[in-house]
């Protein structure tokens, strides 16, 4: 066996351990093992790795697949947790960064804004839906207060218990970014005309977790959206995959878009970021166009210039300011 071989066999050994001692957990709630189990899976996870995820037995794809969803519980109760720890204050928004994860929902956002622009020069979209919201609806608020801000958003979950709490923190104020942000209790599976109305539809990375729910997501999302609107997904790439699925851009493009960009993060923003636009012409999506995009070339990219510049940090914090004063209640 190679060095590399060697390097994902130990890896795989040490995130199936972690998997194991995760399912045995009696509760998946913040706890100091729960967060030290699931910081030892990140910290395993993160890292540049050769793993290819596809080529895994079929006795470690069930694993991955059994710690996502392990992975999604837990992330479900973590910002349950602290959605309620975060309405406790009088003024919940000025405390956001008391989430342990904030500034990786920062810099995501950031990352998909500027990935969006650059792709789609020119976008000024007036309606945006977030499938996936969750409790703590981060991206909506940073990519609503931040980067469109003439832009109204309407974030969907299946839970009706998530909305509620989102609710009660991001959509209570009547002015300014909290009257931008609405929050509805549905399965993406039943929207139809409604998906109709965006201009840019994001999809978070834990709506449909096995390869088959996501493609069946997309299909669903590319025969209602309008033409031209375009789809962000959010994806993962090498080992992180084995804490979010990962998606084919090839489903995306079964699902009648056209695959503008796929770019992998290596730093602290775990999830990859895939930007797509619904088809005007059908022939887009199938690969008998014969262009670069139905070939499957897609074009993997650097990060905008401006993503890790200590000047746009800068702007961004006095911009949260700005925004949190605006928010609080």
């Amino acid at each position: 066996m190679d060095a590399q071989n060697k390097e994902v066999a130990a890896l795989i050994e040490k995130i199936a351990g972690l998997q194991s001692a995760i399912a045995e957990l009696p509760s998946l709630s913040p706890s100091p093992e729960v967060d030290r189990l699931f910081t030892d899976l990140v910290t395993a996870c993160v890292p540049p790795s050769p793993v290819d995820v596809a080529k895994l037995s079929p006795e470690h794809q069930r694993m991955r697949e059994a710690l996502i969803r392990l992975c999604s519980a837990a992330e479900g109760k973590l910002e349950a947790h602290y959605a309620d720890l975060l309405a406790t204050f009088d003024n919940p928004l000025d405390h956001l960064a008391r989430f342990p994860y904030y500034s990786n929902y920062v810099n995501l956002s950031r990352l998909e804004y500027e990935l969006l622009a650059r792709h789609v020069p020119g976008i000024a979209p007036a309606r945006v839906a977030f499938v996936g919201s969750g409790p703590l609806p981060f991206s909506s608020f940073v990519l609503a207060a931040h980067h469109l801000p003439d832009a109204h958003f309407d974030n969907y979950d299946l839970c009706g218990a998530a909305n509620e709490r989102a609710r009660k923190l991001f959509g209570a104020s009547e002015d300014g970014v909290g009257a931008r942000m609405k929050f509805h209790t549905a399965d993406v599976a039943d929207l139809t005309q409604e998906l109709g109305a965006y201009d840019v539809v994001f999809l978070a990375a834990l709506v449909g977790m096995a390869a088959e729910e996501k493609a069946k997501v997309i299909a669903h999302l590319g025969a209602h959206m309008l033409e031209g609107a375009s789809l962000v997904v959010r994806s993962a790439h090498g080992a992180r995959g084995f804490l979010y699925p990962i998606v084919d851009p090839e489903d995306i493009r079964r699902g009648g878009f056209e695959v503008l960009a796929v770019h992998h993060p290596e730093g602290e923003v775990i999830n990859s970021v895939i930007v797509a636009r619904k088809a005007v012409d059908a022939q887009l999506s199938g690969p008998q166009n014969g262009d670069a995009h139905a070939r499957g070339a897609v074009p993997l990219v650097s990060p905008p210039c401006s993503f890790s510049t200590k000047m746009e940090a800068g702007a961004l914090e006095k911009s949260e300011e700005r925004a949190t004063k605006e928010l609080a209640f």
